[in-house]
């Protein structure tokens, strides 16, 4: 489900639209829609990490991020190398996927991932995990 079908919506503070997706901003957490055929790499993702962090006011804060995958994209998952070399931090990572071949990407990115790193199959659990 996308989040603009989602109740959800109404609690968006900020929607940051990119040509690679979509990303939301709540109190205490982020959702991201990357769109179809995309290979997110970390070109994209650097880019998206600075707007997100002038939102939030400040580099040093814990984010929770919620990846709702509602289209069939690529993810580098080495990435996430770069992204603590930089001193970036994630408190927790939620990935809702809606479809079982989804989940092995997950698994090969979750290798590299130092946060808390779960799997859910609806965006309204995934939530509930990310906002305690």
């Amino acid at each position: 489900m996308k989040l603009e079908d989602s109740p959800l919506i109404k609690d968006c503070f900020v929607k940051i639209s990119e040509p690679f997706g979509n990303f939301y901003i709540f109190e205490k957490f982020v959702i991201s829609e990357i769109a179809e055929g995309v290979h997110f790499d970390w070109s994209k993702a650097s880019c998206l990490i600075e707007k997100v962090y002038q939102y939030f006011g400040s580099r040093d804060v814990d984010i929770n991020y919620i990846s709702n995958r509602v289209h069939s994209y690529s993810v580098n998952a080495q990435d996430w190398l770069k992204f603590y070399k930089e001193r970036h931090k994630l408190a927790r990572v939620a990935v809702v996927a809606y479809e079982e071949k989804g989940l092995l990407s997950v698994k090969i990115e979750k290798m590299f991932s130092k946060s808390k790193y779960k799997t859910f199959h609806t965006l309204d659990n995934a939530v509930k995990w990310a906002a305690q």
